[in-house]
């Protein structure tokens, strides 16, 4: 049988006939003492009245009922007649002795004392049976009514529980967004809310697959547009920087176009990167992690222009990884262009480890509150700072996770950011 939803049902009627066996034989125990109660009561309250009529009729010697059940004891007032001390000191009414199966009636009045005992074990015998038959009943009721009630039930919540499994197991990526989801496996046919429900989450699909396709298209088609500007500002910088009578004014302005440019062209590249995600995956090559942590280096350090800031790579370590040579650039570009804006002086090192690479700075650092935030779109600390937009890490981020790596930050204020980019190296051959 299905889990979930079906399950709960089962254990819920599960308690619930418990409890309801629990109530059918607590009802019919209350109901059998009760009724044993008043059947012993009124016999013995019919039997005293008839004797004290009878001697209300001044007979000489009113006969005591005793039969078989019925036993009576007679003290007329005045005289001195012996009555068994076990009934003699009980108080008057009826009183009940369950275990000895008797119930004794003291009727104490001016013309004498009446006792009565009456022997109830055939009596219990019978209200036992009774009560038995009527427990048997009773359950076989509750049973009937439990399973009836259960099977209607479950014929209703299991295709909605089958529909859950389907949803669970359907990816809208492989299978037939024409029709929709298709509930196996039922002798009747799923109930028009099943039906219903089966469609909308059908056109749901539909319609988040052709949004995602809308950005995948519009970020690939965007992208593919951006280079060739992008290109032509690279070729005009260049070109323009060779001319040796530029001012240092001027070249100082084109570097800053190049630098823009070379950003610009790390977000086309991660824009391209993650429109292929659930896609085709980019081109993966095996390749040394150290040389691609070099390249990054240098292209960072136009970004210190002036500012008293050691920028050094460190660490012994030659890992090798299997991956996508420039999505590892674009990750430590974006960590790279973070440590270079938010430190104003001190170091920034760039260690390699054999399953990481750690760029520790001496910048500003992040408060706790911060870091807990970093990795959302557009997110800054500060919203008036001129310095980035909140993206960088974003990318950095999603891009990591596209390709199983982690991104670790640990930061403190005014100590400075430790980034940490951990991956699986290749194995040595």
């Amino acid at each position: 049988m299905p889990q979930g939803l079906p399950r709960k049902i089962r254990y819920a009627f599960v308690v619930q006939g418990l409890l309801l066996v629990l109530a059918v034989v607590f009802g019919v125990s209350v109901l059998t003492l009760f009724t044993r109660d008043a059947i012993v009561q009124q016999r013995l309250l019919v039997e005293a009245e008839a004797f004290w009529e009878r001697v209300a009729a001044d007979a000489p010697r009113p006969p005591l009922p005793r039969t078989r059940t019925l036993d009576g004891h007679y003290r007329p007032a005045g005289r001195d007649v012996p009555v068994p001390p076990e009934v003699e000191s009980l108080a008057g009414g009826v009183s009940y002795d369950y275990r000895a199966h008797r119930a004794v009636l003291v009727d104490r009045r001016p013309e004498g004392e009446l006792y009565l005992v009456l022997r109830t074990d055939t009596l219990d015998q019978l209200m036992m049976a009774s009560a038995a038959a009527m427990i048997l009943v009773g359950l076989l009721a509750a049973v009937v009514i439990t399973t009836l009630t259960y099977r209607k039930s479950r014929r209703m919540v299991l295709p909605v529980n089958r529909l859950a499994e389907e949803v669970a197991r359907w990816d809208p990526s492989h299978g037939d967004l024409t029709a929709p989801l298709v509930v196996s496996g039922f002798v009747e046919e799923p109930s028009r809310e099943v039906r219903a429900l089966s469609h909308a989450l059908h056109g749901l699909a539909g319609r988040v697959a052709d949004f995602v396709q809308r950005e995948r298209d519009f970020t690939r088609d965007a992208s593919h547009e951006l280079r060739t500007p992008l290109t032509v500002i690279r070729v005009a910088s260049d070109m323009l920087l060779s001319d040796p009578d530029l001012s240092a004014y001027g070249r100082r302005s084109l570097e800053r176009i190049q630098r823009a440019a070379r950003d610009m062209e790390a977000v086309i590249d991660a824009f391209l990167i993650l429109a292929r995600e659930g896609g085709i995956a980019p081109v993966s090559e095996e390749f040394e992690v150290r040389d691609v942590v070099l390249e990054e280096v240098e292209k960072a350090r136009p970004l210190l222009g002036d500012k008293p800031v050691a920028l050094a790579v460190s660490g012994e370590a030659s890992p090798r990884m299997f991956a996508p040579p420039a999505v590892l650039g674009v990750v430590l570009r974006k960590l790279l262009v973070n440590a270079c804006h938010f430190t104003e002086r001190g170091n920034i090192d760039v260690r390699i480890e054999p399953d990481a690479v750690t760029v520790a700075d001496t910048g500003i650092g992040m408060s706790p509150d911060t870091l807990r935030h970093v990795f959302e779109p557009f997110y800054r600390a500060d919203a008036f700072s001129p310095l980035g937009k909140g993206f960088g890490l974003t990318i950095a981020s999603r891009l990591a996770r596209r390709f199983g790596w982690e991104l670790l930050l640990d930061s403190e204020p005014g100590q400075g950011t430790a980034a940490t980019l951990r991956f699986a190296p290749t194995p040595a051959a």
